[in-house]
């Protein structure tokens, strides 16, 4: 393990945290949008993460072979998908200008599927996941500073 490993942990998860964050504001940002250049309302997007671990890795000799399954590296961004499994939501106003105008559906607006109170959870546990990276980091350079000191 290198000296900086817990930094470029950290850092990406800061990275990857601060990614969630936008995509999260961009989310609350189009929460009553209408219509999209693609057509239709806005979908939710949400942030597909992934382990990022490189080959070969570090294993301790102490570690038991059963918790042997790889030490992490941090977190990649996998991709930002839309949330296509939630419907839109239906409001009657038929004197909007989004209104469907034929079929069963007739009158109705779809919003969308975003529901700002769980946009606002989601926003708490990715700044409470940046900052937890944020305390690594300082942590990390609080104990180089107390080995410079010892070897003083």
């Amino acid at each position: 393990m290198g000296l900086f490993t817990s930094i470029n942990t950290a850092s990406s998860g800061m990275t990857a945290q601060r990614t969630r964050l936008d995509v999260i504001s961009d989310n609350i940002a189009n929460a009553n949008t209408t219509r999209t250049p693609e057509g239709g309302p806005f979908r939710r997007s949400r942030v597909v993460f992934r382990p990022r671990v490189d080959q070969p890795y570090w294993r301790s000799p102490f570690l038991p072979d059963y918790l042997d399954n790889g030490i992490g590296k941090g977190v990649r961004i996998k991709k930002i998908e839309k949330d296509m499994d939630q419907e839109p939501r239906l409001v009657y106003d038929p004197t909007h200008p989004d209104a469907i105008k034929t079929g069963p559906r007739k009158g109705y607006v779809e919003y969308p599927n975003i529901n700002i109170v769980n946009e606002m959870v989601d926003m708490i546990s990715a700044s409470r996941s940046y900052e937890a990276n944020v305390a690594v980091v300082n942590g990390s350079k609080s104990m180089f500073m107390k080995a410079l000191d010892i070897g003083r």
